[in-house]
This record gives C-alpha cells, structure tokens and sequence, in this order.
C-alpha cells in the first residue's frame, strides 16, 4: 500500500518502544503529505517499480520500494517475485519458470542479498574506530597489518582505501584459489595496478579493510557489524548469510558466471564472499528494506536513532560530505535528480541500491533481485528514475 503501509511486526514493535524517553525521532508509517511529499510523485514512483517485473524482459523478478522524509515512511511496498524461476535455459536466453503456485512472492520485509551496500556497514565499522582513536585515517595499512607486503611496501592508507584512491584493481579471482591459505596470501602479495590518488572502486580496498579492522579489534567482521550497528539500531532483519528465507539470485554457472554453484537462495551470491566463507568486507550481508531505512534514518539523525548512537554528527559528516568514505556521493547515473547537492549512497550488483539526501532529508530504497535467474549488464535507469521522483516529491 502507498499510504500508511505498517512495517513488519517487529519493527512496529521496535519503533514503539520507548514511549518519550528517545533522542532523535524513529521511523513510523504515515503518508506522503505527512512527510510532506508530493503524493501524485511518490505514486508515480511506486507505480514505477510496480512496472519492473512485467513484460517479456523484465528488470527484476520482484523488488521492494520504501521511501520516506524525516521519521515517516511515505511508502513502503512489495512486487513481484521473491523466486520466480526454478534455473536459466541458456539455450532458450531465459529463465525456467516455476509453476505459478510453486512462486515465492515479493513481501515488504523480504531480505536481499546486499552485494556491495556491505561496505557501508564496513565503512561504518572502520569510521567508529577512527572515532575511538584506535584507527588513523591517514595511517598505512602495513602498520596494522604488515604481512600485506604489497600495500605496506606502496605505503596504502586507511584513506585511500575508504575512499577507493588505493590503486588496487577491482577485484581479485579468490574464488579460483584452492584453499585459504592460497587466497590470503593473494591478498597479501597484491600490489596496485596503478598509482593512487585516481579513483579506481575496488572490492579488495574493502577486503583489506577488513583484515585491519578485525586485527585491530580481535573481532571477526560480522561481530564488528552486529555489535557495532544492527545490534544497538535494533536492526534484527540484518546480518551475514545464510539467510534461507531471501530473495533468490542468480542459477550461477559458467561462462556467465565466475563459479558453478546452481540457482542461489539466501548464500551469497558474490564469487568471492562465498569463497571467503561468506563474510567479506565488501560483500555478504543481507537485509531487508526498512533495517535499510533504519540505517538512512540514523545518518540524517547525525549518527543517532532512538536512544542508541553509533557515530558522532562530526564523524557522519566526515563519512558524508566530499570526497566521502565508503559512500558514493552525487553519482546521476542512480541519484536521479537527488544528485548535485550532496547525496549519499550506493548500489549492489545483485539489484540493491538506497540514497539519502540530507538536503531534503529524503531516504530511498530500492531492492531487486536483477540476477534472478542470471547477471546481465546493469540498467541503472529504473534506480535514477525513483531518486528523481523522490526528488520531485520533496520540491528538490
């Protein structure tokens, strides 16, 4: 529903609970006007996503929407598909389709496979420690971990790797290397394939982080995560796979794919996370919309939500404001018309994407499984054009 949808039980529950007593406001469904949105552009961006799955090639098998201003979820709502197919014919160049009784629908608080919004919460992870003063932002990683020979002899810093200025290629073929063993000391011995200062996104900037952060704190990643952020920000829906009751992926085998591991449901879908054992700092985490929301909602709060803070405003606002880290800033090709003033986000290759605009104080997520039932190349199109309408909605 557009106006006034209920969120799942146990974030109502969340959301309620407290009474008076909270510092910064928690989210709670409303309307557009309530938040005041314009309600003719936010139903034309609802109506959008509702388009997605239909026709012969369809965008997604299902998606979810959830947008909102201030503390009122203006919109939250669920089509398609959860699981649609059953494998991919690549003779035929499309997905065999489940019987429709045997379908898994699209519900509000699906979870997804988050691809690579996980670094946010890594980036989260490492901009707490830079808060505590255990963690430098212009410190070399080789002095955390000073067995990564290739990024301590090029003298990579936590900076570049934050903000993708480390020179690292883009990704690292962990998934072909026979054990463990092998596959960190490919990481290890990986130096830059170009010099830094220029911008190159790379998974291995996030990998690496990862490796100092968990050195840093003897903690394991996805403890960092939980205790850190989903466990105080009463984010229950959020956390590393296996997540068996997820929107399903991608019927994952090569060529297309970099791995043959079959039609993949809550494991995760990157080639790599998986090889790493499905903890990874630039890849998976699941969730669902409105944790998601949750998160967008404590960074437009300066860092708060509720009685719980996981960052300081001064610390959000290093993390937000340009060059960024972690966040991609102002980036059209999935902003829409939020872009040019600030906004916040990312995109994950399995169909995720959320933005927030702390000039509007707008937050918009959009969640599709554009693998199922395999990749193609990405079409940000449908993304730009809900942060547009959000825009619009806001008198952006």
């Amino acid at each position: 529903m557009l106006h006034g949808t209920v969120p799942p039980l146990a974030a109502r529950d969340r959301a309620d609970a407290g009474g008076g007593a909270l510092s910064t406001p928690r989210l709670r469904p409303g309307t557009p006007e309530r938040a005041g949105l314009d309600p003719d552009e936010l139903r034309r961006l609802v109506q959008d996503v509702r388009e997605l799955p239909r026709g012969a090639r369809p965008w997604c098998a299902g998606a979810v929407v959830l947008a909102g201003r201030g503390p009122v979820v203006a919109a939250h709502e669920a089509v398609g598909w959860a699981m649609r197919y059953l494998a991919y014919d690549e003779t035929a160049d499309r997905g065999v389709e489940l019987p429709p009784a045997s379908r898994v629908p699209m519900h509000p608080d699906t979870a997804f496979d988050l691809a690579s919004l996980t670094k946010l919460f890594t980036t989260v992870a490492a901009v707490q420690q830079l808060e505590r003063g255990t963690l430098g932002i212009d410190a070399r990683v080789g002095a955390y971990v000073p067995e990564f020979t290739a990024a301590a002899e090029h003298g990579i810093t936590i900076r570049q790797l934050l903000t993708h200025t480390s020179g690292l290629r883009p990704e690292l073929p962990l998934y072909d290397c026979p054990d463990d063993a092998a596959r960190l000391t490919a990481l290890r011995t990986e130096a830059p394939s170009s010099p830094p200062a220029a911008y190159l996104y790379s998974d291995l900037n996030m990998l690496l982080l990862q490796h100092v952060l968990e050195r840093l704190t003897d903690r394991r990643l996805d403890v960092l995560v939980r205790d850190g952020i989903t466990r105080p920000l009463g984010m229950t829906a959020t956390g590393f796979g296996p997540h068996p009751g997820a929107a399903a992926t991608e019927d994952q085998r090569r060529p297309w794919a970099k791995a043959d591991r079959g039609l993949l449901r809550g494991i995760v879908h990157d080639e790599n996370a998986w090889a790493l054992g499905g903890v990874a700092g630039h890849a998976g985490l699941f969730s669902t919309a409105y944790d998601l929301a949750v998160l967008c909602r404590t960074l437009l709060n300066g860092g708060s939500y509720g009685t719980a803070r996981i960052l300081g405003p001064d610390y959000v606002e290093l993390m937000l404001t340009a060059p960024g880290l972690g966040f991609q800033l102002d980036q059209p090709w999935f902003m829409g018309e939020l872009a040019g003033r600030g906004a916040a986000g990312h995109c994950g290759f399995t169909g995720t994407s959320l933005v927030l605009d702390r000039v509007t104080d707008t937050f918009l997520i959009l969640l599709a499984n554009t693998v199922h039932p395999r990749r193609r190349p990405p079409q940000n199109g449908p993304r730009a054009s809900a942060a547009t309408r959000l825009a619009r909605a806001a008198g952006a």
